[in-house]
């Protein structure tokens, strides 16, 4: 298990990346959009959206650092853009992370089952921390 540091931008999520990867000489970084997602059912991507960082991630150091844009018309606070990002192979552990640190918190996502995790959810805890909850099956470090 591991806690990775996730940090969100405004649109220029890709620019980011690639100046992180060169200042810590990285290996080019895969980079997914929200275009290449597989669309949900009920909403159309909106056109401005297609080309934004859907989740990129360098090492650095040793340490995971995860990448994304924004969605158009999110919210979005410069210096408030970091999360925690729990990603573990045991699922019993990010239920009882997530179920225990949602008390008093608000939940952005329940935990379940998307296109790029089994089990995935988000949550502000009520020390106004963000968190990410990942269950890892050997794809998320691509």
């Amino acid at each position: 298990m591991s806690v990775d540091i996730y940090m969100n931008f405004n649109g220029n999520c890709r620019e980011a990346v690639l100046f992180y990867a060169k200042v810590f000489a990285t290996e080019q970084p895969h980079i997914m959009t929200f275009g290449e997602a597989p669309p949900p059912p009920d909403y159309t991507l909106p056109e401005e959206a297609k080309d934004l960082v859907m989740h990129s991630r360098l090492q650095i150091s040793g340490s995971n650092v995860m990448f994304s844009d924004i969605f158009p018309g999110m919210p979005f606070v410069q210096g408030n853009n970091i999360s925690l990002a729990v990603v573990s192979s045991n699922l019993d552990n990010i239920q009882s992370y997530f179920h225990s640190l949602k008390e008093g918190g608000t939940v952005r996502m329940e935990l379940q089952e998307t296109f790029w995790s089994k089990c995935y959810g988000s949550l502000v805890d009520k020390f106004g921390i963000e968190w990410q909850f990942s269950h890892d099956n050997g794809e998320m470090t691509k």
